[in-house]
């Protein structure tokens, strides 16, 4: 399959909202890059070295995306709009595409170069599987991941602000579903941090196959299962905790059947959620009776933690 790469030159401050409007409308296979010098605390999460000094902060920053030849004339007509739509509230750049056919091939391979090793949460390291790990400490909890096609390399906001809630309140011999698993990276984490049982679910056929992929190399197989299906379908019983890293209005969707599937006392944890949308998802989960017991923020986005 052909692909078009777009590459969108913007604003550091535009990239979030713009990334999440992309995300929003079909649109997964994105890359940012900006000129936002590390902080030493982003510097001790990464296990490998600094090898040159990031230019200077100019606000300036860059986001590549991909579109099928099938898909283009409709998509980039809905990108165009979103960018009108956002420049009138926050400087977005120029608003012009730089447009580059591609190979499926090479979408799914050259970003590699980019994905190294880093800490997620305190000793829960992740890593891509073709790099080598050095310098980890014995009670590390090491992910391997592999994302491929699937969202999910866990480098992103959404991603360690769920990892947080799960480390903070998973119990041993808990269940927990992850709802919309992308790579399976949260499931795996799941599973090691000693959750019972876990099932995870996405609708897109490629997720799933890189998730139970991703499963087999984490040697967590034993009590991780990965099914295709839309959000809760196919999900006849309760669980633990349910962990869903999608967006704000899938989640707001989601949590009229939330009850269905979260057990007495467990907990939904929720995410993908940009700021502006924080009221809107606690609004859906407090009307189905459940109790916001944390908001957590990075970035321009949150996560929400309910009780049943």
């Amino acid at each position: 399959m052909k692909w078009i790469q777009y590459k969108l030159k913007t604003t550091s401050e535009a990239v979030d909202i713009i990334s999440y409007k992309l995300y929003e409308i079909g649109i997964q296979g994105i890359e940012v890059e900006d000129n936002v010098p590390l902080s030493e605390q982003d510097k001790e999460k990464m296990f490998v070295d600094i090898l040159e000094e990031q230019n200077t902060n100019d606000n300036s920053a860059c986001i590549k995306f991909y579109v099928s030849e099938e898909d283009n004339k409709d998509m980039i007509k809905e990108v165009t709009t979103i960018l009108e739509q956002i420049s009138e509230f926050m400087p977005v750049g120029s608003k012009a595409l730089e447009k580059i056919i591609t190979d499926e091939k090479d979408w799914a391979e050259n970003w590699k170069k980019y994905f190294k090793p880093f800490k997620v949460e305190e000793h829960i390291i992740v890593k891509p599987t073709w790099e080598t790990l050095k310098n980890n400490e014995k009670d590390d909890i090491i992910i391997e991941i592999d994302p491929g096609m699937a969202f999910g390399t866990g480098t992103h906001e959404t991603t360690s602000l769920c990892v947080s809630g799960i480390k903070k309140y998973l119990n041993s011999k808990d269940s927990v579903y992850d709802i919309g698993c992308g790579s399976g990276i949260l499931g795996i984490v799941a599973s090691k941090l000693g959750a019972r049982e876990v099932i995870c679910t996405d609708i897109d056929p490629v997720a799933v196959t890189v998730a139970k992929e991703n499963v087999k190399v984490n040697k967590v197989a034993n009590n991780v299962s990965v099914y295709q299906g839309n959000l809760l379908e196919n999900i006849d019983k309760k669980a633990n905790i349910v962990v869903a890293n999608i967006l704000a209005d899938v989640i707001i969707h989601l949590t009229q059947d939330i009850n269905k599937v979260l057990a007495e006392n467990g907990y939904f944890i929720s995410s993908g959620i940009i700021l502006d949308k924080v009221k809107d998802v606690t609004v859906a989960i407090e009307k189905q009776g459940l109790q916001i017991i944390e908001i957590n923020k990075k970035g321009e986005w949150a996560s929400i933690i309910a009780k049943n």
